[in-house]
């Protein structure tokens, strides 16, 4: 007979099994991932400001000759 695995989850942040209703085993966890998270939208959000910029003297260089 085969053993039988109880209904769980598996933590967002570290993988780790859990039974719970909540995406994570624990508040670190929760708010580990949630500063992971922030870091990882202002990254995102200088590399958009940062090809705008780019782009725009790039326009800008390509008119004034």
């Amino acid at each position: 007979m085969t053993e039988r695995i109880p209904n769980h989850k598996h933590c967002r942040h570290c993988g780790k099994a859990f039974i719970g209703e909540d995406n994570y085993c624990s508040e670190e966890c929760k708010g580990t991932s949630t500063n992971t998270l922030q870091k990882k939208k202002r990254q995102l959000m200088a590399l958009y400001v940062i090809t705008f910029v780019v782009l725009i003297l790039a326009l800008w260089a390509a008119t004034a000759k």
